[in-house]
């Protein structure tokens, strides 16, 4: 790629959607494409969220427990994969194709794990799943950057993030009755037809998206230019590095040294090239807003997994009054990327997404406070609650930088990196911590899949807070990140290129 001037973060671009300057996301010219994006997020977030409940009745109805981990990785594994494909299909052909080809192997995905009569044929479910939910998560930022003026991109991304809350509350409660009533294959059939609906909805703005960029409108697209195959590759090795980690961080035995080394080996160099250049580094400008996206992300997420079983096993709660705590906290990330929405946000952006680090990190190092008995035991809801507005404010922001510091074309490839650092954020943290808990005397799985009931569980508070303690480092690195998103001089580049 190409590197992108500091101009670009200071004023608009100005290849804009020719259409009227007035209306929200909702008014007439964008409300069917606005409806089928939030439409297909909601889909596929209520299957992100509906997959640990149903999971433990596929794996035990297939007979494979032992493959229980690989049906969640297989997923992220190939969802790098995707997203990258995606990057370069959207930079060349805009972002009809890998929308629709996104929702296809979703569906089929669904499809296969719904019908499946062996575990390895349901984690290929999962893989195709995963396939289909990178080739999508980033096609529609990348629309919503073709689509949409510069005044509603906050608005339409903050509708993206508001479609994964009412999934967050909900999606597990619905999946655990129908797994319960009708069995486990309805939680992935139920939603295989569904997931064309939206598709149908948003196809014909999607189609007429295209015809404008078939007429190489604005140079926005690269007709005919073939896939770079070099950064395909990096991509293979960046799944497969990262499922080695995941693979090896599992169990605490001398052989799974052998997985992490191997993964670990692939994964640095090949994300080193793939992503762009100073991203480990946090360069200002585009860099440090996709590393930041990494670290509050996983920062935040891997502290989130471990409340529950942190709140039964110290507190003495139920996993349904645990659950509560997560619950709570819900709508305060809609709440945040609302407020970011807002017109009179716009130009107190970067100072909006500063203070977003700040409350993520408070809410990160508050919460173990509950491990004191004097603490009330109430206290995650609230400390999450912080964190979790913080989110909304930071992640809905960190979209729009990427996609105003990103010539048109090159948005694919650059959202495609964003979605891969955060990714890759998540499994090295998630990795970190695992093994942290775990040689603490912690039950590692207990805390991905809340599988064991408080009584069979003996955790001593020593594992949490190793756990708090590397979330919170990442937090923190993340309030320093979050002040170098502004590029030092007008002449300075944005460092978009990838490393070499």
């Amino acid at each position: 790629m190409t590197e992108t001037g500091a101009a670009a973060a200071a004023s608009p671009p100005t290849t804009e959607p020719a259409i009227e300057e007035t209306g929200g996301v909702l008014s007439r010219p964008y409300r069917a494409l606005t409806l089928g994006c939030v439409s297909t997020i909601l889909l596929i977030a209520f299957e992100a969220m509906a997959i640990g409940t149903a999971m433990p009745a596929a794996a035990e109805a297939l007979d494979g427990v032992s493959l229980y981990a690989f049906a969640f990785s297989a997923y992220f594994t190939t969802s790098l994969l995707g997203m990258v494909v995606s990057g370069q299909w959207c930079d060349r052909r805009g972002p009809t194709g890998p929308v629709v080809a996104g929702v296809a192997a979703f569906s089929a995905g669904l499809l296969v794990s719904g019908t499946a009569q062996a575990m390895w044929a349901f984690v290929l479910g999962r893989a195709a799943q995963g396939v289909g939910g990178g080739l999508v998560i980033v096609a529609l930022y990348v629309m919503v950057r073709r689509a949409y003026p510069e005044r509603l991109r906050p608005a339409a991304l903050a509708s993206f993030s508001a479609a994964w809350v009412v999934p967050s509350m909900i999606g597990p409660v619905i999946a655990g009755t129908v797994t319960e009533q009708f069995g486990w294959r309805w939680v992935f059939l139920g939603i295989t037809v569904l997931v064309v609906l939206p598709l149908m909805v948003m196809l014909p703005p999607l189609r007429r998206l295209g015809e404008s960029e078939g007429a190489g409108a604005g140079g926005e697209t690269a007709p005919g230019a073939r896939f770079d195959g070099r950064r395909l590759r990096l991509a293979v090795a960046v799944a497969a590095g990262a499922g080695l980690l995941q693979f090896g961080g599992q169990e605490l035995r001398w052989l799974s040294l052998i997985p992490v080394a191997a993964g670990i080996a692939l994964l640095v160099p090949s994300a080193r090239l793939l992503l762009p250049r100073g991203t480990f580094t946090a360069a200002r400008g585009l860099p440090s807003v996709i590393a930041l996206r990494a670290l509050i992300s996983s920062a935040y997420l891997s502290s989130q997994s471990f409340v529950p079983l942190m709140l039964v096993t110290q507190r003495g709660l139920s996993y349904t009054q645990a659950g509560l705590a997560l619950a709570a906290s819900g709508g305060l990330w809609a709440l945040g990327s609302w407020t970011q929405s807002r017109p009179w946000a716009e130009p107190r952006r970067l100072a909006l997404v500063r203070l977003g680090t700040v409350l993520i990190a408070a809410g990160v190092a508050l919460t173990p406070l509950v491990l004191v008995d004097a603490v009330p035991v109430w206290t995650p809801a609230l400390t999450l609650s912080v964190g979790c507005f913080g989110m909304g404010l930071v992640t809905a922001s960190v979209g729009v930088l990427v996609l105003r510091l990103s010539p048109p074309e090159e948005a694919g490839g650059n959202v495609a990196s964003l979605q891969v650092c955060d990714s890759l954020g998540n499994v090295v943290m998630l990795t970190t911590v695992g093994t942290l808990f775990a040689a603490l005397g912690g039950d590692a799985s207990a805390a991905a899949h809340e599988a064991a009931r408080a009584a069979e569980v003996t955790v001593g508070p020593g594992a949490f807070v190793a756990v708090y303690v590397a979330t919170t480092v990442a937090a923190l690195f993340g309030i320093v990140v979050g002040g170098r998103l502004r590029e030092r001089s007008p002449g300075s580049a944005a460092g978009a290129g990838a490393g070499v």
